[in-house]
Formats: structure tokens, C-alpha cells, sequence
């Protein structure tokens, strides 16, 4: 199966790696935790990947690819053989779907606060130059 590329926040336009990581592990039925212990990781850093806090090195990146049954393009992009979309998996959504648009929602605010961040650091340097 592949992602949808065309519309919905499941789309490769929209989805982060974060959201096709937690995608796929859920639809395995694997907790953080599994997915943690037989990666070799922290639950911790499973979290932060999937709420795209901290991104994995390219060689776990491919381990998960393989422990997930997801082309490594999919993972990365969304484009590839990976799992269904939401909207395809089952018809109604459920408490689990509403708490994976949550986390990732919670996930692309955690990465604007990060982004606003640096523009504000960014803009206080060019402040300061041009008030000396």
C-alpha cells in the first residue's frame, strides 16, 4: 500500500517523518517501546522521532524501514510502497486516530515554536548591529 499523495494530513505534502514512523509501527500494532527494545533505543527517542523532536542517523533509519515493512523512500518522503492512510485503514475513527492527529499536530507546533525561535534570536543579532 502507499501513502496518499494527494490530499488529507496523511499526504506527503503534509505528513512528517514522525507521522509515517508512528503510522507504520501502530499499524503493526508495536508500542514505542517494542519498537524501542528491538531498535535498541529509549522509548524517549522513539517519542521525539515520532513528534519529529529529533531525527534518527541513516542507519537506523534503514532498521526501521525494515523492521516497519516500509520502503525506506516512504519513510523518508511518503512516496513508496508503506501503509494506508487513516482515511483508508478503517472507515471510522477511533479514539487511537484521534490521538495520532493529535500527536501529530502537538509535533509540527513543537517544530514552529522551534523555527520561531531562531527567527527571533536571528532578529535580535540584526537588531543589535544596527543599533551600534
Amino acid at each position: 500500500m502507499a501513502a496518499d499523495t494527494t490530499t488529507g494530513w496523511y499526504s506527503a505534502e503534509t505528513a512528517t517523518f514522525g507521522d509515517r514512523l508512528a503510522g507504520a509501527r501502530e499499524a503493526l500494532g508495536m508500542s514505542q517501546r517494542d519498537l524501542g527494545d528491538r531498535l535498541g533505543v529509549k522509548t524517549k527517542t522513539i517519542q521525539q522521532w515520532e513528534d519529529d523532536l529529533k531525527e534518527p542517523r541513516a542507519n537506523r533509519i534503514q532498521m526501521l524501514a525494515g523492521m516497519l515493512n516500509v520502503s525506506l523512500m516512504w519513510l523518508l518522503t511518503g512516496e513508496g510502497d508503506g501503509v494506508a492512510p487513516p482515511e483508508e485503514a478503517d472507515a471510522a475513527p477511533d479514539d487511537a486516530a484521534l490521538l495520532r492527529e493529535l500527536g501529530s499536530v502537538r509535533g509540527e507546533m513543537a517544530a514552529l515554536g522551534e523555527r520561531i525561535g531562531r527567527l527571533e534570536v536571528r532578529l535580535r543579532r540584526v537588531l543589535a548591529r544596527e543599533a551600534t
